[in-house]
């Protein structure tokens, strides 16, 4: 009989119903799409991130001490130096497939012909570089720095003579793409003479300077195989307090804590392994990059949540609207049922019943409708399809019944005071 009279319900009542399917399907649909790129946007958005440079600064640790200590850059010296083979390892760390590039530089203090002190960079542009996993790498800061504005060519890593100066610098040299920088570099006593391949425009320190392959500048300074430090760009995790302990002294965490540590792409754990790889090495986060990249992560996945809790609501509403409606056309139905000996409970459990019905059917509807907003949201956005997480599913079934059950409260209320000899005498 509970189920003629739910069949029956229902399609006397499928209007209602439909419209109360549509309402938690819309809001099932953007809370799935919001889950699904809340829970996949982390790497998305690190990714977006690592076009403002690197996060990770590794210099000698003999300099990086001076630095510390006494807050000045320490004269070059031969250990002061990191080894150019060693930069490889830096993908084989634990976290290597979250360091996304990375390059080495030397940089050297040169004069023009007529006296004027340059600036230059030995650096990788775009250098593939073998992995001792036997895999090929590509690195370099054409990968490193893709904000910046280039006018002419990329310098090719295996033409020593080419070179690509700072916007500033050219504009004060009068230099233009194609022409001759000629500068005296190391302790050559005829200046080198380089093709001018592009000018770039960084925004920063780097437009008074001038980038030339890593190699010219080992061999002018005799310094093959040497290189002054190198900049990593990784993927990381928001820090937390742990990291922020370990980031001070990892040894002052306990066993469970340090392996949580060592095995979360925290920042500093990142640091920690690459020092643990490159001999003679000091990884430091750059604090203003790793700090923004977390806090804007944090601040969209809040958004998106606030976004999830804000569409339920409004479904529970409209469900709470309809199904109130619903109990006051029915009201001599109800009474008439309650006349006839049914109790509160049974009345209210085939009210809501057909709620969760209607509830069940939209939140299939919109779960499916809302895997394709989550593929609109990181096409559109992040260039990249969203990954379906079937963790999503449970929780889209709990806030479906959640949902309905909430938007039934009121209605429920107005069913169990409802009084039969009232409403079958038209009061």
């Amino acid at each position: 009989m509970f189920w003629r009279m739910l069949q029956g319900a229902l399609v006397r009542q499928r209007r209602r119903m439909f419209m109360m399917a549509l309402t938690i399907a819309l809001g099932v649909s953007l809370t799935t799409a919001m889950l699904n790129v809340m829970l996949d946007v982390g790497d998305k958005v690190n990714r977006e991130l690592k076009t403002y440079g690197a996060n990770i600064m590794v210099t000698p640790r003999a300099a990086s001490v001076v630095k510390d200590l006494y807050g000045v850059e320490a004269a070059g010296g031969g250990n002061q130096y990191l080894q150019e083979a060693d930069v490889g390892k830096i993908k084989t760390i634990f976290w290597a497939h979250n360091i996304v590039t990375f390059a080495p530089s030397l940089a050297a203090e040169a004069v023009t012909p007529d006296g004027q002190p340059v600036t230059v960079v030995g650096t990788w542009f775009e250098h593939y570089l073998p992995l001792p996993t036997g895999e090929t790498a590509v690195t370099g800061i054409k990968a490193l720095k893709p904000w910046w504005q280039v006018e002419g060519n990329w310098v090719d890593d295996a033409d020593g003579q080419a070179a690509m100066v700072g916007s500033l610098l050219a504009g004060k040299l009068g230099l233009r793409p194609g022409d001759t920088l000629a500068v005296r570099l190391g302790d050559g006593r005829q200046p080198g003479r380089f093709r001018v391949a592009g000018l770039f425009d960084s925004g920063g320190a780097e437009d008074m300077q001038v980038f030339i392959p890593l190699k010219t500048v080992q061999q002018a300074l005799h310094l093959e195989g040497k290189v002054g430090k190198v900049e990593v760009s990784a993927l990381t995790t928001p820090e937390n307090e742990l990291a922020r302990r370990a980031a001070q002294n990892p040894q002052n965490l306990s066993v469970a804590e340090w392996e949580t540590w060592y095995c979360t792409a925290y920042v500093s754990a990142i640091a920690y392994q690459i020092e643990e790889v490159v001999g003679g090495a000091r990884a430091k986060p750059v604090r203003q990059v790793a700090e923004s990249e977390g806090a804007i992560l944090q601040k969209i996945q809040l958004l998106m949540l606030l976004i999830t809790v804000l569409s339920l609501a409004g479904s529970a509403l409209g469900i709470s609207n309809l199904l109130t409606a619903s109990i006051m056309e029915r009201s001599k139905e109800i009474g008439l049922l309650k006349a006839l000996g049914a109790t509160d409970g049974a009345v209210a459990l085939l009210v809501l019943a057909e709620t969760l019905a209607a509830g069940t059917a939209g939140g299939i509807a919109g779960y499916f409708a809302g895997l394709g907003f989550a593929q609109i949201i990181g096409w559109s956005v992040f260039g990249a399809a969203v990954a379906a997480k079937g963790m999503v599913i449970p929780l889209v079934m709990v806030l479906v019944a959640l949902v309905t059950l909430a938007g039934s409260l009121p209605a429920m209320r107005m069913l169990l005071v409802l009084r039969p000899a009232e409403v079958l005498h038209g009061r």
